[in-house]
């Protein structure tokens, strides 16, 4: 584990240290993830009478929907589905075959956000034993795409469609998928000593009451995951970098990017009081409170969990401990390095652009894709570009996400303007000499 200066660990353990003594908790643990690895990790509080590190296991509640949000991803790079598809063309019978996979991951399909029945999280999932148990009669409370809202069913849905797809429990194909490749081995559906107790707090006085750990059955792959803070340390940095064993980095990208203001695909957008915007999920289960998150732009990642269901601010303490390190030790950046290598002709597309008078930098980067950037004079169309087997390009974020890049010539084989999405740019600011749509006043500039 790299250190950190003295100066900034005392001031993380006191960060964690006062979250557990003013949310009451019994216990608390956390981590801290820079660059690929832990930079340091330290518990607070007592778990079977000692102190707890980074290999005792808490409850994850819904970061466990980032799990199963990896797993269908994974479907759809294979080529299994898309996230256009409907639900019924690969799991059909459900109440909710017309919602879209995409829209299940982000939480805009309208569906309910609980199943039927008494609090699912505080009971036995046999109450549950069915898939179609988890919906209510009427499962959607508003017209799909209207609006975000948070459905813990809808995962229940995809963790079904994953087992449909792969022929195996979603639990085993987490397993075998993701757990494994990214070496995190105390991570699963049922906690392996050491662990800790879940508990409630009495509002007004300092005593405890257990609370019951439930198997949760079909609603697993909506929030049962046990962890630590080693393991999830280990999901931050994939977060940051992706993984080829598991996902392509750009598809990890993907996930991170807002559907919603609230939400990515398994993951949450979180805005942190400094105005830092975090990347990752909030989960709880009666008797626990956990949270993940990262900042892309540091390279920071953070995770903390507490045995309580409620007291400890997981959401303050995780971004403060960013904020301590983003503050006390900024980022380095990494040393500039020539590319390896380059086409001639993609080298010939480097360099300034121009949407009409706004000015725009295209440059290849170091891992294949091609880097869209506004320079100054504004510009809201900046993108990343990834590489298509066919030698074309495909926006991944911003407002050209999905959109094609092509490269216009004229009949000599020069190029004359690059066209993503029907937006023209050309070497000139309105070249007269390219087809601007609405045409070049034959006058010119003016003064």
């Amino acid at each position: 584990m790299a250190d950190l200066l003295p100066d900034t660990r005392r001031a993380l353990r006191h960060r964690l240290a006062a979250g557990q003594s003013r949310g009451r908790t019994p216990s608390v643990v956390a981590a801290v993830v820079r660059d690929g690895g832990p930079v340091w990790a330290e518990g607070w509080g007592t778990v079977d009478g000692g102190v707890p590190d980074g290999d005792v296991q808490y409850r994850i509640g819904s970061i466990t929907k980032t799990f199963t949000a990896i797993l269908v991803l994974r479907l759809r790079d294979e080529g299994l589905l898309d996230l256009g598809d409907v639900l019924d063309a690969h799991l059909p019978g459900t109440a909710a075959g017309d919602a879209t996979i995409g829209a299940l991951l982000a939480h805009t399909a309208g569906l309910a956000a609980e199943p039927p029945g008494p609090w699912w999280e505080r009971t036995p999932g046999a109450l549950r034993p069915e898939l179609t148990d988890v919906l209510p009669a009427t499962p959607f409370v508003s017209a799909p795409g209207r609006r975000f809202h948070y459905s813990n069913p809808g995962y229940a849905l995809l963790g079904a469609l994953v087992e449909k797809l792969r022929g195996a429990s979603w639990a085993e194909v987490l397993r075998r998928e993701v757990l494994e490749p990214l070496g995190m081995r105390r991570t699963g559906l049922d906690p392996v000593a050491p662990h800790a107790a879940g508990w409630a707090v009495h509002p007004w006085a300092d005593v405890l009451l257990p609370e019951p750990a439930q198997d949760l059955g079909v609603m697993a792959p909506a929030g049962a995951l046990w962890s630590t803070a080693s393991d999830l340390a280990r999901l931050a940095a994939f977060l940051l970098d992706g993984d080829d064993r598991v996902l392509r980095r750009d598809t990890v990208e993907e996930m991170c990017e807002p559907r919603t203001p609230e939400y990515g695909l398994g993951v949450q957008i979180l805005r942190a009081p400094d105005g830092r915007v975090l990347t990752g999920h909030t989960g709880s289960l009666p008797g626990f409170l956990a949270m993940l998150a990262i900042d892309p732009e540091e390279r920071l990642g953070a995770v903390v969990f507490g045995n309580a269901t409620t007291g400890l601010d997981v959401g303050a303490v995780t971004a403060d401990l960013i904020r301590i390190v983003a503050e006390r030790e900024p980022h380095v950046p990494e040393p500039w390095r020539p590319l390896p290598s380059i086409d001639p002709e993609l080298l010939a597309l480097a360099g300034p652009w121009y949407w009409g008078p706004s000015p725009y930098l295209l440059s290849p980067a170091a891992d294949g894709f091609l880097e869209l950037s506004a320079l100054h004079g504004g510009g809201t169309r900046a993108t990343r570009l990834r590489p298509d087997p066919d030698g074309g390009w495909t926006g991944r974020s911003g407002y050209f996400a999905g959109e094609r890049l092509r490269v216009e010539r004229d009949a000599s084989g020069a190029v004359t303007h690059l066209d993503v999405g029907t937006f023209v740019f050309t070497r000139r600011p309105y070249d007269p000499g390219a087809p601007i749509p609405g045409g070049v006043d034959r006058d010119g500039w003016r003064v």
